[in-house]
């Protein structure tokens, strides 16, 4: 039973993606806004479906091919990408200079971090100074959402399919960010509490999927 619970966790990133997935196959027609969060569900698909590959025949792939760290790296960036897109997509106007100019921000962060401080295929670390930034970024995406909603005097309702993709993310990120700021630390001092505590990670991801797939079913498309 142990290993069974073991074994889920250790997929969620995979199975909880099926999730919002399997609720595109009801509601194929989708607003323009949720289109990047589309695109981020199959992207994120193979990735993950990629990285637990890895994780699992690390035993027997050759050196380097046994390391996964680089793609949780690309994963990263293109989830940043893309979720940028959907709250510009929202063309809410408050902030929305600042909004456009994150992904560029975070673009040259990639590149100066990689560039001159960290290598991007790293064998032995995740960058959670990577992660933490995207964090920081998206925690601000979710707060100007939510400042919007108050100053525009707009009431989240539950027919609201940005809403609650909004509030997966904000409940990911915060809970998060902490654990993507500690994680290359944890993992040299306490490396088992690291492992462990990456199952929180796991278990938010999957609080994300589903909210994602609230967010996707209420679409009045």
């Amino acid at each position: 039973m142990e290993q069974l619970i073991k074994g889920i966790s250790d997929w969620s990133e995979v199975w909880a993606l099926l999730i919002p997935l399997a609720i595109l196959c009801l509601k194929k027609k989708q607003p323009a806004f949720n289109k990047p969060v589309v695109s981020y569900l199959w992207a994120a698909l193979a990735i993950n479906i990629t990285i637990d590959a890895i994780w699992k025949l690390k035993t027997i792939l050759p050196r380097p091919y046994n390391t996964n760290n680089y793609l949780y790296n690309v994963h990263s960036i293109v989830r940043l990408l893309l979720f940028s897109s959907f709250f510009i997509k929202l063309n809410q106007q408050f902030l929305s200079k600042t909004k456009k100019l994150a992904p560029y921000v975070f673009l040259g962060f990639v590149l100066i971090n990689f560039g001159f401080y960290q290598n991007f295929f790293d064998y032995g670390q995740l960058s959670s100074r990577l992660l933490s930034f995207e964090a920081v970024i998206m925690m601000f995406y979710c707060m100007q959402y939510y400042l919007f909603k108050i100053t525009e005097d707009e009431e989240p309702g539950k027919k609201q399919p940005d809403f609650w993709i909004v509030t997966g993310l904000g409940i990911y990120y915060t809970v998060n960010f902490f654990i993507f700021l500690l994680y290359n630390e944890l993992t040299v001092r306490l490396h088992n509490f690291a492992i462990n505590l990456w199952n929180i990670h796991n278990f938010t991801y999957t609080i994300l999927c589903v909210f994602i797939a609230k967010g996707l079913y209420e679409t009045n498309e």
